[in-house]
Formats: C-alpha cells, structure tokens, sequence
C-alpha cells in the first residue's frame, strides 16, 4: 500500500550525490520538507557554491510565502541547518535513509557510485539514480540489492519543475516504489510511474515533438518560424526548433539517438541529419549564439540564414496536427508497451514538456 506524503516521516536523511543544479535543487526540496541532507561532492569549492545555491533558493521560497520579512533569514536558516556535506561515499552511505544520485549521464560513473554506495550503505538503504534515460537495471547490476534501486527522474530546475518518473528496474520491489513516491510526494512534487523502458515516458513520449517538425522542415512542407508559430498557437510555450535552440543541439540529438537506439532503431524515430549537420558545425543553440536561429547577448535576432527559406506548404493547424499526432501514437504505443497508464502518461506530459493537455486527454476531447 502506498505511503501517503502525511505518513511519510519528516525528518528522514537523504543522502544527494553530485553537487550541481541538479543536486542542489533536490536538496532544497528535501530541505523546505523538513528532511535532512548530506550532500556529496568531491570538490570541496562545489559543496560550497552549492550551499550558496540552495541559500538562495531558500530564500527565493521564502519570499513567496506569508511570512514576516524579519522572519526569513530565521526561516532559511532553520533549513539550512540540515545541510551536511561530504567528500566521501562512504559518509553519505553510513547516513543516509535514502540516497539520490545526480552524477554526470554516464553509465560507467552511476555503476561506480553505485558499487560503491551498496558497500557503504545499511542493507534498507533506498538507492535512486536521477538519470533521465539510462537503463535502472544496468545502474543497479554492481550492486547486491537491486530490489532496492530505482531511478527518481527530477526534471530541471527541480524546486520549480513538479514532476518526478519514478522508474522501477525489473527487480525493483513494490513497497520500495511506493515509498520512493510517497517521498517526493511529501516534498509537493506529483509522481509517475515508468518501466525501465529507454527515455521513460517525458523523453520517449514526447520525441516525435521535434522529429516531426524536423521531419517537414526536411521535406519543405513548412519553414521554421512556421512551425513554431503553430505550435505555438496550438498552446505550447515554445515551438519545436525554440525547444531545441533553448535545450542545446547537442543535448536533444545525444537524446534522439540514445532512444533510437535503445527502442531497435525505429524508422519513424530515426534522428534527423540536420541535427547531425548543426552538431558537426558547433552551431547549438543558444548557447553558440547559432542554432536554427541566430542569437545576439543571448537574445533571439533572427532564423539562422541557412533556414530562411519560405514555404507554401501546409497550413498552421496542419502542422501542429501532424506533430501532435506522431506524440499521440507514440504515447499509445508506450502504452501497448507496459511503459505506463494513460492517465500518468497525460500528467507526464502536460508537467514534464508543457503541453496543453496530454494525448489521452486530447483523444478524449475530440
């Protein structure tokens, strides 16, 4: 039976590994809830600037809330003082109820750490790992309780984001995903649950959202600002190509090709050359100041002049049906799958990749 987030007991220690926005958001979470906090990093200086993230996003909380302004210093405080860091696994194995692991998306380091943890930690120690798309049974293969290892897939920036995959491996016991929900229950975040399937259920379901559009920008059938224009119109706060731009090219195309791969390299899937062409050239996003637009001090100028060709393809409620319906078929599939139920697929997607409504709920409404 599951845990509710009013049984869950305030108070746990949570162990955090990796001391980057990742880590340190989760650890603000936990801390806001009450809980207890050892944070590991091996770099003394990031344990360091993580504390001074977490302060201020403490803060930021805090403002937020119906308190005295004299109070929140004491209020932070009061929080801050759970805070423990370690440069060591074994201190945070021989502290910690539960541990998360926010480690770089390596699947060598995440084995390591695990190996290690396992032998650090008591035999009821609960085990997550954070990826976003590495398999749970793979992490948990080091280790010698597998029944006790399950990925908690944050979405960033996590004291903003509210949705958590909890993601049970082949070996995963029942009560222990249950008791990793009821956690980040407590700690008002809205909880899924996935297979140990490659990209869960946000960065499966959701793939088609930009490999469509890609796949029309491939054929001529619409431009770029077309098809952001009507995604946008059809409700999504960033077209497909702004998403991409925003999230990095090299980041999006490392993640169509791992699920590609992971799910036999189906062809409606298949990773879009241009991706490959504008990752070859450094032309990323934002972050180079060029990706399928051009970027001045951070600020969007202009499409990128390789795509600022016209087109008198499909009309704008075309585009947007056609990306929507390869989401909506992929979400069935997954589905079919075992991945998850509808109804966790649908607040998956409305949380997770800010669509108006989840395919399940679009289907429903005609």
């Amino acid at each position: 039976m599951t845990m509710s987030p009013a049984e869950h007991h305030v108070g746990m220690v949570i162990g955090i590994v990796g001391a980057g926005a990742m880590g340190s958001g989760i650890a603000q979470l936990a801390l806001e809830s009450g809980d207890e906090v050892v944070l590991h990093d091996v770099d003394e200086a990031a344990l360091e600037h993580a504390a001074d993230r977490i302060r201020d996003g403490l803060a930021r909380r805090a403002a937020r809330l119906d308190l005295d302004p004299d109070s929140i210093d004491d209020w932070v405080d009061g929080r801050l003082v759970r805070l423990r860091h370690a440069t060591t696994l074994a201190q945070v194995g021989d502290e910690a109820d539960v541990v998360i692991e926010a480690a770089l998306e390596s699947l060598e380091l995440k084995q390591t750490i695990f190996r290690a943890l396992d032998a650090a930690s008591s035999p009821s120690t609960i085990l997550a790992t954070n990826t976003s798309a590495l398999s749970i049974a793979a992490i948990a293969e080091p280790t010698a309780r597998p029944q006790r290892v399950l990925g908690l897939h944050f979405f960033n920036p996590a004291p903003v984001m509210r949705l958590v995959e909890v993601v049970a491996g082949p070996a995963t016991a029942g009560a222990v995903v249950d008791q990793a929900t009821a956690l980040v229950e407590s700690w008002g975040r809205t909880a899924v649950r996935s297979a140990d399937r490659p990209g869960f259920i946000v960065n499966r379901v959701n793939r088609p959202f930009t490999i469509e559009a890609l796949r029309m920008l491939e054929q001529e059938a619409a431009t770029v600002e077309q098809i952001d224009e009507a995604l946008r119109d059809a409700g999504f706060p960033l077209g497909p190509f702004e998403l991409m731009d925003l999230t990095g090219l090299d980041v999006t195309y490392a993640a169509a090709n791992g699920i590609w791969d992971g799910l036999g390299r189906p062809d409606r899937l298949r990773p879009s050359p241009i991706q490959a062409e504008l990752v070859d050239a450094g032309r990323l996003g934002r972050k180079t100041g060029e990706g399928f637009y051009r970027y001045v001090d951070g600020r969007r100028a202009a499409v990128a002049d390789r795509f600022a060709a016209t087109s008198t393809g499909l009309a704008p409620s075309q585009i947007a049906a056609r990306v929507l319906s390869a989401v909506d078929a992929e979400a069935h599939r997954a589905v079919d799958e075992g991945v998850a139920a509808a109804h966790d697929v649908d607040i998956a997607l409305r949380l997770g990749a800010a669509h108006p409504q989840g395919p399940f709920e679009r289907e429903a409404a005609g």
